[in-house]
């Protein structure tokens, strides 16, 4: 089965792909910095939390995300829809003020 293809991915009688997750997984995890890196076969998503700290910004890793690129196309596409109707419903999102280290800034250390 080519799980890059939604088409394979059998549904239940009723329609419906079933999907399990922990209560952890449920509440989610904040992340207020991203930054995407691809191959020719997949792009890397990841997902920080940085705050500010006295030497400068602090963060770590939240999570990581792989995905092929028909799976990104299909993300970005879902992000782009969500996005114009939460600004139909609640307007224009501003661009945030203040200095957010951009992906470029970011250093892992181990």
């Amino acid at each position: 089965m080519d799980n890059d293809n939604p088409e394979d991915i059998a549904p239940t009688s009723d329609g419906h792909v079933q999907i399990s997750a922990t209560d952890d997984d449920l509440k989610g995890r904040y992340a207020n910095l991203m930054s995407v890196s691809h191959t020719a076969e997949e792009f890397v998503c990841d997902f920080f939390s940085v705050t500010p700290a006295g030497e400068g910004p602090r963060g770590h890793l939240v999570s990581r995300v792989i995905v092929s690129p028909s799976h990104y196309k299909r993300i970005v596409s879902a992000l782009s829809d969500n996005l114009r109707k939460y600004e139909e419903q609640f307007g224009d999102i501003q661009d945030p003020q203040g200095n957010m280290p951009s992906p470029d800034d970011i250093g892992f250390v181990h």
